[in-house]
């Protein structure tokens, strides 16, 4: 077995494992077809199904969304390059939605083992519903896993990102069901100075010494 099948299913602020696959737009590398951007990589469990169609087209129809926020969109299952072609080709005339980006035919498995992909308590040859979050210096940020029966929710990987780019940009925090816009959270104070200095603010929004809020 290889390295990358061997190491463990990457965590969070893990390397996520590199690796050259087959994809509807040719043979890529993963860390050369990145670059500077934010990658979100999602696995579906197969072609030609109705909960994935309904998937891939809402992903299509958002990349807008997330190409502004520097972030390139790839996908994944264990079918052929031949099936990925066709379905593509089937959602462009009933769905008519044209899928934009790049899909990964995983037929040796090998990037879908790398990245725990596949759950043998759900199915033993499908992929499960896998969002992996990864940053530009290709740091695994966020990992999502669903069902193969549940649908993913675009909007909240979409807020996501934005959480985390925002934590990044700002070095604070964000709050449960936060969107764009609304009050941050300041990272609790570490020493009795930080206290004192949280209360000299004006400005934060204070429920105690350990919890403020601040617009950016």
């Amino acid at each position: 077995m290889t390295d990358m099948e061997t190491r463990g299913i990457p965590r969070i602020g893990d390397q996520v494992p590199d690796f050259k696959a087959v994809t509807t737009h040719g043979e890529i590398q993963l860390s050369e077809w990145q670059g500077d951007n934010w990658v979100i990589l999602f696995s579906h469990p197969a072609d030609f199904t109705p909960v994935c169609s309904t998937e891939l087209t809402e992903f299509a129809r958002r990349t807008e969304d997330f190409s502004k926020r520097n972030t390139k969109l790839i996908g994944l299952s264990v079918d052929s390059i031949h099936s990925h072609l066709a379905w593509i080709e089937n959602l462009k005339q009933i769905m008519k939605t044209e899928i934009p980006f790049p899909m990964i035919a995983d037929l040796d498995t090998k990037v879908a083992q790398a990245y725990g992909m596949i759950h043998p308590g759900e199915s033993a040859t499908l992929t499960v519903r896998a969002v992996f979050v990864i940053d530009p210096k290709q740091t695994m940020r966020a990992l999502i896993y669903y069902p193969l029966n549940v649908g993913r929710n675009v909007d909240e990987i979409v807020r996501l990102l934005d959480g985390l780019q925002t934590t990044d940009k700002h070095s604070v925090a964000v709050p449960v069901n936060w969107k764009p816009g609304e009050k941050v959270v300041v990272p609790p104070p570490k020493t009795m100075d930080d206290v004192a200095e949280r209360a000299s603010h004006d400005e934060y929004e204070r429920f105690d010494f350990y919890l403020n809020k601040k617009s950016l």
